[in-house]
């Protein structure tokens, strides 16, 4: 055997073969390392990601039973409650049932076809509509609400012979049909695809997410601009007024001692309380639902640098949220609706039949209520006439 120590050759057997040590080139263990920790990095990327949809995915169906939970338990207590069948009971009706759709039926397709699937184009603009449909219900049953509010307030004595349980019915099948024709306008052509192209070549599959399908212009200009921000501003203008008729007369209230005045003002001061917590289902709808409408102008304007995706799903998730709090409000500010909750879950859940609450007296002095107003009918028509 022959060695070399410059170039360190080795003659085995008659061969000459050159041998490499691995420690003799500092610049291989060098390129390794960069190599284990750019896998690892990206080990770790993917990681995260699968826990931010594990979370995002998991808030997503708490919320949806939430919505589903609170929601049948409203339209439950209504139905079973005699003296909630009133018009705007029949709104916030209408109110809980698109919020048990939004958490029936919006949410667990807003997780599944969150660029997870690949679906056919018309199939995934169907089912993003119907998150406008259901969205543009509930603003609708708002609004409805703050204007059977300022009926109730501004004409009481002719309040009775216009809102009717009937023509109530028919005011919640309108908002529902207007919501139809609002919420499914972009399958009339107002979408991504090729309105002018034949319906094959819209029906490839793609990646399903909303704004694929979905253009901004129309969620800014119409659908945030016409149909959600517009009718917030007339239900604002409607709950102001009807704050400042409630307090005009119950200063003048104030100013008189007069036993028939008495019934009035409380009269009026369960109005103003209603009013109050039907306003707070309004401001928390707004809160919810103006950052991510405040977000797609954003993206309009900068492109889709402009928004986080985190900040996004951020604002999915409140406006979700939204469908599952409005029971919670309901059963804390309105005293009759949490006791229609206590007494469902002593009959149905814990089996036990004591006094009903449905039929005692405290609620048939509740606001809103037909007994209410034939208490202070008189006092109603003293007030008009002065």
């Amino acid at each position: 055997m022959h060695t070399e120590d410059q170039g360190c050759v080795c003659v085995c057997g008659g061969e000459q073969t050159r041998c490499s040590e691995a420690s003799s080139d500092p610049s291989s263990d060098f390129s390794i390392s960069i190599e284990t920790l750019f896998c690892l990095l990206v080990v770790l990327v993917l990681v995260a990601l699968l826990m931010a949809w594990l979370i995002y995915t998991s808030l997503e169906l708490a919320i949806a039973v939430a919505c589903c939970l609170g929601n049948v338990l409203v339209v439950w207590a209504v139905c079973l409650t005699r003296t909630f069948r009133q018009p705007t009971f029949c709104f916030v009706v209408s109110l809980a049932v698109a919020d048990f759709l939004v958490g029936s039926v919006a949410v667990p397709l807003a997780v599944l076809v969150d660029g997870w699937v690949e679906i056919p184009f018309q199939a995934c603009l169907a089912v993003s509509c119907v998150v406008l449909v259901l969205t543009q219900a509930s603003v609708l049953s708002l609004l409805a609400i703050a204007v059977d509010r300022y009926l109730r307030v501004s004409i009481p004595l002719r309040y009775k012979e216009i809102a009717t349980e009937q023509r109530s019915w028919a005011a919640v099948v309108l908002c529902w049909l207007i919501s139809c024709l609002l919420g499914f306008t972009p399958l009339f052509g107002w979408h991504n695809g090729h309105p002018l192209s034949s319906p094959l070549l819209n029906s490839s599959h793609i990646n399903c997410t909303f704004l694929a399908v979905i253009p901004l212009p129309y969620m800014v200009y119409f659908n945030y601009l016409g149909c959600i921000l517009l009718p917030l501003a007339v239900m604002t203008l409607l709950y102001s007024l009807v704050f400042y008729s409630l307090r005009k007369r119950l200063r003048r209230e104030d100013e008189t001692s007069a036993p028939v005045e008495s019934k009035l003002r409380a009269f009026l001061v369960k109005e103003k309380r209603l009013a109050r917590s039907l306003a707070l289902v309004l401001l928390l709808f707004a809160a919810c639902w103006m950052p991510l409408h405040l977000m797609n102008c954003v993206l309009l304007s900068t492109g889709p640098q402009g928004v986080p995706q985190i900040a996004f799903y951020m604002g999915i998730l409140l406006s979700h949220a939204n469908s599952a709090v409005n029971p919670v409000v309901y059963a804390l500010r309105i005293i009759k609706i949490r006791e229609a909750y206590l007494e469902i879950w002593r009959r149905y859940v814990l089996c036990w039949r004591g006094q009903r609450v449905f039929s005692s007296p405290s609620w048939r002095s509740q606001p809103g209520e037909q007994n209410a107003g034939h208490q202070t009918t008189s006092a109603l028509v003293h007030e008009s006439g002065r």
